[in-house]
């Protein structure tokens, strides 16, 4: 398994591979040897965990990890759409579920409930559970316009006061769903969702970012070598001291 590209940008390390499995396989390799030394020094531990087809490599490999004790591990994810209904496959917490939620013994899972007919206050019982359980672990990914969750440029804050909180999503965005394979036109998008914010995502003790796949070479390119802005909320990782970005040949075609 070769490493194409790496690097180190202010406090951010990255690496690519010639290929996604590579990538994925490398990447969950890592990620699976972090959980298990904060499991012995902490005995259990809270992660929380991105929904895309970009962390489908990872995510696969993850699971197949006999290693990790996955019944010391609480988990979370990051972001939902408002107004889907609650078996719809485009939703965030079933792709998790076939992902990786339900096909490992977790200590437990807390979703956020797509279907909750006031987003605001849903929003305050997810905040109420992040505050009491420190997430230790993240896995995320970045999105073709440089968000991370659901931070948008135009609603992105490194210093939000919040946790978790209603944002409209930019057509960038909308699109990349489309892109992805998930809906079928952008019409079919929502326009509004629930997502964890920036110091609440930054706040992991370590973080894993997976990005692969062509459509994302941009915004891979202005994490690495933008300024640190909202502009692009995932530069916010060069201030993290422990995130580690993991990329594929087409992610990193343009560093």
């Amino acid at each position: 398994m070769a490493i194409i590209k790496q690097g180190k940008i202010d406090k951010l390390d990255y690496l690519a591979f010639e290929t996604r499995a590579e990538m994925g396989e490398y990447s969950a390799r890592e990620a699976a040897a972090e959980i298990n030394r904060q499991i012995k020094e902490k005995g259990e531990i809270n992660m929380i965990f991105a929904a895309a087809p970009s962390q489908n490599d990872f995510l696969a490999s993850l699971i197949n990890d006999k290693t990790i004790d996955w019944s010391k591990i609480h988990a979370f994810h990051m972001d939902e759409y408002i107004g889907l209904p609650a078996d719809a496959p485009q939703g965030f917490g079933n792709f998790l579920k076939n992902a990786i939620f339900g096909r490992v013994p977790f200590a437990s899972v807390d979703y956020i409930d797509c279907t909750a007919k006031d987003p605001e206050a849903e929003c305050e019982r997810y905040s109420a559970l992040l505050t009491a359980n420190k997430c230790d672990i993240i896995i995320m990914g970045i999105g073709e316009n440089g968000h991370i969750a659901f931070n948008d440029p135009h609603v992105a804050d490194f210093n939000d006061e919040k946790v978790v909180k209603v944002v409209s999503l930019d057509e960038t965005c909308r699109m990349q769903q489309v892109n992805d394979g998930c809906f079928k036109q952008l019409s079919d998008v929502p326009e509004y969702a629930l997502t964890l914010t920036i110091p609440t995502l930054v706040a992991a003790e370590s973080v894993f970012c997976i990005v692969p796949a062509k459509t994302k070479a941009n915004a891979v390119n202005r994490t690495i070598n933008g300024e640190v802005n909202e502009e692009c909320p995932a530069t916010i990782l060069r201030r993290h001291n422990n995130a580690k970005l993991y990329l594929d040949a087409d992610s990193a075609s343009l560093i």
